[in-house]
């Protein structure tokens, strides 16, 4: 009998493994279970060198896989961004930015990208343009509201030259003021190529920070129980050179999130020639476990793009988009590469699917993968050409950021099917979970899979009659992103023989109540059998920590998303003047009389060693 690694036992498994679908135990060796079962099935496995962990009857499920997530570019530039996700209240939100604001050296900017919204904040605004220049006088300050605009202070104009005399780039808006200077809001109508050209003017971390700044997101996601992403390259992300970091860290054995990479085309009108170039020295495949080729997309043409700025009335793709999507497709096919679409409307989705559909006249998709990436309004006729096609349907939570819009616009019976998950699972249409993160939502999963159960949006607007199953979401984002890397059969289970990847959680998700999922985590996060994350009874498992660099770093004071916290308020009287660092604003708190769990909420994201967590 071979003998176990690794075994984790006295815990409740959700194993997402229809043949046994409850287990108390795992046992693993060379990176794959070896054994799934109860406790004394499991420690058959053991001898005199293997590693046992009791999991104190913690709830453990496969490690998460986000069907579309950009990880590589999200990593290239993490350690340069301040994160609003989560956070309770604007206030809070430019207290966050004046601090680090103050740490931040020049030329570099301040950054706000992506995962929040105004309707989280109890304010239910957005800042203003004259708080970003209160709390940023001199610091250049870029902030990304969703798809459909950036705040700019006005030591960011200065730095990106805008001025009376820029035009507005077509698609975009520079929002002037009554003399027709640059106000600093730069409105997309409805491309977003402003706002992402905007915020590649910024200064670029180093290469050996960019490889920190990598790592440290990949600990971030796995604190959050994430082990794989799929991930959906994206703009100004050119092949191979923004590859070499990630590339660097396989080669060096780093990487602790599995990744399967797709090539987006970056030249407009020259998409063809991209990836026959791309054909002709990839192979699909090509890689490892932990980092693997995985086809084209999600753009595939530039003129097949539909960015989802509800905000905006629905964009109509040009009539030039089938003769320009078509002989790419046609390409990938004949070269049998996997692809990805991006798409949100239906009307979108129809116009791809002739040219799809014509093509496999002439030559037949005969099994390879495809899918679109996200689909919010696509049409129960418009999903059964996509199963009639072979095709999958990777949906993200962009409705839990823009529900509140698209309600506006198109009504809230228009809401209750963005995306109709429901209907494509009973077609039988392949669906995985993600996130769309790090430029709109947010990486947390559990935001992601807060939204799938409850049918809420982060400011708690109601969108569906009903939610998700748990089983069913927490299948969407285990085995069911699997298919979309071509790897169902290899991960996304507790199953014998499958990759030994999997998340001890901090609350049990089936039985909690639904506002408790936002603030679940991974307490135990396993990789190809290697720990990668450990906290609380488990933090003395975990790998040595690894410094942020550069130490100004919005990550080195609020590392990653925010966790709310809710001390006594003895604990905040006791820090008052105790704090060299923090202790005038929480002298503020107690004097003005903020709530004190948002309050140490908003420290103990900091990290304010004055606090006995």
């Amino acid at each position: 009998m071979s003998t176990a690694d690794l075994i984790l036992f006295n815990g409740k498994l959700h194993t997402v493994d229809p043949e046994r679908p409850h287990a108390t135990a795992v046992a693993i060796a060379d990176g794959k279970f070896l054994a799934v079962g109860s406790d004394a099935e499991v420690m058959a496995y053991r001898n005199g060198s293997t590693q046992l962990v009791d999991l104190n009857r913690r709830t453990v499920i496969p490690g998460l896989n986000d069907s579309h997530l950009h990880l590589i570019r999200g990593g290239l530039n993490y350690n340069l961004e301040l994160r609003w996700e989560g956070v309770p209240s604007l206030s809070d939100a430019l207290e966050m930015l004046r601090l680090q604001a103050q740490r931040t050296p020049s030329p570099q900017w301040v950054r706000v990208v992506g995962g929040w919204n105004e309707f989280q904040f109890a304010e239910r605004r957005l800042p203003t343009l004259s708080e970003l220049n209160k709390a940023a006088p001199d610091t250049p300050v870029f902030v990304l509201h969703l798809y459909d605009r950036a705040l700019l202070n006005r030591a960011a104009l200065r730095v990106v030259g805008y001025t009376k005399d820029t035009p507005n780039p077509p698609g975009g808006e520079i929002v002037r003021d009554s003399n027709g200077e640059p106000t600093g809001m730069l409105i997309a109508r409805p491309n977003a190529m402003i706002l992402y050209a905007t915020l590649a003017k910024g200064p670029k971390l180093p290469l050996e920070y960019q490889v920190n700044s990598t790592r440290q997101f990949m600990r971030e996601l796995n604190r959050l129980g994430l082990t794989s992403v799929i991930d959906a390259g994206g703009g100004f992300q050119n092949y191979p050179d923004d590859y070499q970091v990630i590339q660097q860290l396989a080669d060096a054995d780093q990487l602790t999130v599995r990744i399967a990479y797709n090539l987006f085309t970056q030249k407009p009108k020259e998409e063809l020639a991209d990836f026959k170039n791309w054909t002709s020295s990839v192979t699909y495949g090509q890689g490892t476990d932990f980092l693997r080729h995985n086809g084209a997309g999600e753009m595939l043409v530039f003129s097949a793009a539909d960015f989802e700025d509800f905000l905006e009335p629905r964009p109509d793709l040009p009539g030039t988009m089938e003769a320009e999507l078509e002989p790419v497709v046609r390409h990938l096919v004949e070269q049998r590469w996997p692809f990805r679409l991006h798409a949100t409307y239906d009307e979108s989705i129809s116009r791809m699917l002739d040219v799809f559909e014509k093509v496999n006249r002439d030559i037949p998709f005969n099994g390879l993968p495809w899918f679109f990436d996200h689909a919010e309004t696509i049409s129960p006729k418009n999903i059964e050409r996509v199963r009639a096609l072979g095709g999958g349907i990777a949906i993200q939570d962009r409705m839990a950021f823009q529900g509140e819009y698209f309600v506006d616009r198109y009504g809230k019976q228009a809401a209750e099917a963005t995306p109709p998950i429901k209907r494509m699972l009973a077609e039988g249409v392949p669906v995985g979970a993600g996130t769309d993160a790090t430029r709109v939502s947010s990486y947390n999963p559990w935001t992601s899979l807060y939204w799938l159960v409850s049918g809420k949006t982060v400011g708690g607007l109601s969108l569906y009659p009903e939610g998700l199953s748990r089983e069913v979401a927490i299948q969407l984002f285990t085995h069911g992103s699997a298919w979309f890397s071509s790897e169902q059969g290899k991960k996304g289970m507790l199953k014998v023989g499958q990759l030994a990847d999997l998340a001890v959680l901090s609350e049990d998700f089936f039985s909690v109540e639904e506002e408790a999922i936002k603030t679940i985590e991974s307490v135990l996060t396993v990789v190809g059998g290697k720990i990668v994350h450990g906290d609380r009874e488990f933090g003395k498992l975990a790998p040595p920590s690894i410094p942020v660099v550069p130490e100004w770093s919005p990550v080195a004071m609020v590392p990653g998303h925010w966790r709310p916290q809710a001390p006594l308020q003895q604990a905040v009287h006791q820090c008052v003047g105790s704090c060299g660092v923090h202790g005038h604003s929480h002298e503020r708190a107690r004097t003005k009389d903020v709530p004190v769990s948002d309050f140490a909420g908003f420290w103990g994201a900091f990290g304010c060693s004055c606090f006995a967590f």
